[in-house]
């Protein structure tokens, strides 16, 4: 695969990510969870915040893991200027997180990760989501999304 198209494919990837993740957020709570299951449920709520206040930078530095802006600070504009791309085009700014699953821990220096299910509201039509996160330096941050 050539720079150019490997770019662009990264860049797809990245902005498919920050779309379904930005037109979800709204409102998350994080009441019906406790313990490192609240941890991941409140980046959740942290990335909506973010993205509700239209902080792209604090998206980009805070709620999203190190792989996922290492991706989008590598096209043109990078991650902030991806995020701001795709924080405008929101219509609905609502989700639910359904459930946390705590991953175990593969192999010796193997990163936490988790998953959540989350509804949410994607062109007009109520959806279900497994966001993905990974703990890095101690915070719970999102690695991706399905």
């Amino acid at each position: 695969m050539t720079a150019p198209l490997q770019r662009t494919v990264a860049l797809l990837g990245a902005s498919l990510l920050a779309a379904s993740l930005l037109g979800c957020a709204n409102k998350v709570s994080t009441s019906g969870f406790s313990g490192e299951e609240r941890e991941v449920a409140q980046a959740i709520s942290n990335l909506q915040a973010d993205a509700t206040a239209g902080d792209e930078q604090k998206i980009c530095r805070n709620d999203f893991a190190g792989a996922v802006v290492e991706r989008l600070n590598a096209v043109p504009g990078g991650c902030r200027q991806a995020v701001k791309s795709q924080v405008s085009e929101v219509d609905s700014l609502n989700m639910t997180v359904q459930s946390v699953q705590l991953n175990p821990l593969k192999g010796t220096g193997a990163q936490r990760t988790a998953s959540a299910r989350v509804k949410s509201v994607y062109e007009g039509k109520t959806r279900p989501r497994t966001v993905s996160l990974v703990k890095e330096g101690g915070k719970w941050k999102i690695s991706g999304v399905s």
